[in-house]
């Protein structure tokens, strides 16, 4: 073996850490996030304040179709507690954007379905699926929509959302027909 002195020896490791060090990122600029701005709705706007709400949104689809109905802050869906038909506070605000959008567009149908998580028999969810749908239905026509416009579909656990997320599961969810 080659024995090197104490001056080559340094002299290599200087020249390994030099070309080390030229070959790392000099430009260590730290990658500033902005953050999202935020929103505030104006206070004449906001359907939870009222309970009805004054206009509905315009955007780049026809009017009266599912898309439109989307649209409204989600308003389609209405979610249910576990083993629950009962409506909650949210599932009535976004039933009575429902009724406005309904009453807005009076050729427009809506078909209620009812859907369930994965626990219980089939035979069970069904007819708790069933159940939902009608108290969504029952509460649009308080709101003044016409029964004949709507009609219920249970699904129980056959249509889940989310294999997870019970939660996303137990919903009623209107489509325009």
């Amino acid at each position: 073996m080659l024995k090197l002195n104490n001056g080559i020896k340094y002299t290599l490791l200087t020249g390994a850490v030099l070309a080390l060090t030229a070959c790392a990122n000099t430009n260590k600029t730290a990658i500033e996030k902005t953050p999202d701005p935020v929103v505030v709705p104006d206070q004449d706007t906001n359907p939870v304040e009222t309970g009805v709400v004054d206009e509905l949104p315009i955007a780049d689809y026809a009017m009266g179709s599912q898309e439109h109905l989307d649209d409204i802050a989600n308003a389609s869906l209405v979610y249910f507690g576990y083993d629950r038909y009962d409506l909650t506070e949210n599932a009535r605000s976004s039933l009575q954007l429902q009724a406005k959008f309904l009453n807005e567009y009076s050729n427009v149908n809506f078909v209620i379905e009812g859907h369930c998580d994965e626990r219980g028999t089939r035979e069970y969810n069904l007819a708790l699926g069933e159940r939902r749908a009608n108290a969504a239905r029952n509460y649009l026509v308080a709101l003044g929509v016409d029964s004949s416009r709507l009609s219920v579909v249970s699904y129980g656990k056959e249509r889940p959302l989310s294999m997870s997320n019970h939660d996303q599961n137990r919903r009623g969810y209107s489509r325009v027909k």
